[in-house]
């Protein structure tokens, strides 16, 4: 293998195996058995440094501390550290993260953020970066690997975090600007108009434009407005199955569902509320172009010639056998929801909701490059909007918030103060309840959207007065009158 410069790369079981086993590889060349005798999860990153060498005791830090953490969250973190060895390597003498000081760090931080020939990142993710390495260092150092953690740090003032080890410090070198970073949302006319030129191919003039050759814009457009609608994530999303789809009922404006504790970031399980309107679109999609997906797939084969699946034998009863024992499909991740299968009088089909062409689960980097080309498509047409998945998830919580927030003190303006502190019992904080949809284990990461909110009363506000500073002209009628007040034009 020929490496010149650090790589990221993933474990994944059934690789296409070479013609000649190397002496890196294991006795016999049995990779899958060797990933089952050290219990590694397809998926698990790893770090290879410029000669292509697998350090050890480096890498055991994703296969011990960090393996029980969200596949998202590994996968930063294999980036981030994997920055700061790259800096270390190629711009501190090919130095080891065993001999990396204060220094370095300093060094590192100098790049990242000032240095003209650096990349020069915002506040915010200098954060993430430095808090990611910092929590390798705290490791390494609590198992001996290293004698000093270069990172210089503080005790945290946060009652929710904890370092490796249960302590509370946090890297000095944070911007400590996290919380007063700008939210990127969409109001609900500014997000329709971009789904509807970017997603459904509609012109400009909000018209429908015959050249838009789209095969899946309803499908696409479904999928983008739960999104805005539930505040989920898009890892969520992606991995529901059709088992968590409420039924329709009539009368009722939203319906309830649960998202189970495996595929929610953090094993933050919650219920999370549908609108009647998406909720019926989503049933639409589900009967008309997932089945004819399904059933182009099927006819093709696709499905039984899929290799280790999960299959549901009765759907009433959503378990399915892995090792002998009988799973449930909540309880299934993210990559094993991709092999599940149901069987039905008409054959197999996925259990997964959100499917490709080809009938089978799609991926969260498959519905980004949908975001992208509807971007693109948006420029082409000159509408000045450009919106991602997490962008909708900010959407809904500002708009929710802002929604409970007025609600909510009208209600309180009308009561007396024995009523005000019942009604509070009963309803509580509308901040906890977006914090509980969004799924945030604390409530000061949902208090960044108070700050957005702030600035939109404050700028509603800036256009109702008049600041005094636009040009006048006088009005003919207020010459003849000789009016000495100017009309502002």
């Amino acid at each position: 293998m020929v490496v010149c410069e650090w790589q990221v790369f993933f474990t994944r079981r059934r690789l296409p195996r070479p013609r000649v086993n190397a002496p890196p590889l294991p006795t016999g060349g049995n990779l899958d058995a060797w990933l089952d005798d050290h219990d590694v999860l397809d998926g698990s990153p790893y770090l290879l440094d410029p000669t292509g060498h697998y350090d050890v005791e480096l890498n055991r830090y994703f296969l011990g501390y960090l393996s029980a953490a969200p596949a998202d969250t590994q996968r930063a973190c294999a980036y981030d550290l994997k920055r700061f060895l790259a800096f270390l390597w190629d711009n501190r003498g090919g130095c080891s993260w065993r001999q990396a000081t204060s220094e370095d760090r300093a060094a590192y931080q100098r790049w990242r953020l000032v240095d003209p020939r650096g990349p020069r990142v915002e506040p915010t993710t200098w954060d993430r970066e430095v808090a990611t390495v910092n929590q390798f260092y705290l490791w390494a150092v609590h198992h001996g690997l290293v004698a000093v953690n270069p990172i210089v740090a503080r005790d945290s003032r946060s009652r929710h975090l904890k370092g490796f080890g249960g302590g509370r410090l946090t890297p000095a070198e944070s911007s400590h600007q996290g919380s007063r970073r700008d939210v990127r949302w969409l109001p609900p006319q500014t997000y329709r108009r971009w789904r509807d030129v970017g997603v459904r191919g509609f012109g400009a003039d909000g018209l429908p434009d015959a050249s838009f050759r789209g095969r899946y814009a309803s499908r696409n457009a479904t999928f983008a407005d739960l999104l805005i609608r539930t505040g989920l994530r898009l890892s969520e999303q992606t991995s529901l199955s059709v088992f968590e789809v409420p039924e329709r009922v009539g009368g009722i404006q939203h319906a309830r569902m649960w998202l189970p504790r495996a595929i929610a970031k953090c094993g933050s399980a919650r219920g999370v509320y549908i609108p009647a309107s998406v909720l019926a679109d989503v049933w639409d999609y589900v009967e008309i172009e997932r089945a004819q997906a399904v059933e182009q797939a099927r006819d093709q084969g696709v499905y039984d010639r899929l290799h280790d699946p999960l299959v549901v034998e009765d759907r009433r009863r959503p378990v399915v056998m892995i090792s002998g024992q009988r799973v449930r499909v909540d309880a299934l991740d993210h990559g094993e929801r991709r092999r599940l299968l149901i069987r039905t009088a008409d054959g197999l089909q996925p259990a997964a909701l959100w499917l490709t062409e080809h009938g089978l689960p799609s991926a969260p980097s498959g519905w980004q490059q949908v975001f992208k080309d509807a971007n693109r498509r948006c420029a082409q047409h000159g509408v000045a909007i450009d919106c991602s998945p997490h962008m909708l998830r900010h959407s809904f919580a500002v708009i929710t918030l802002e929604q409970l927030w007025r609600g909510h003190l009208q209600e309180l303006a009308q009561m007396v103060p024995a009523q005000r502190e019942t009604y509070q019992m009963v309803f509580g904080d509308p901040l906890n309840w977006v914090r509980i949809r969004l799924g945030h284990r604390s409530a000061q990461t949902t208090q960044i959207y108070l700050h957005t909110l702030q600035e939109l009363e404050m700028e509603t506000r800036m256009a109702l007065v008049p600041d005094g500073w636009e040009p006048v002209e006088a009005h003919p009628d207020d010459l003849a009158r000789g009016d000495d007040q100017l009309r502002p034009v």
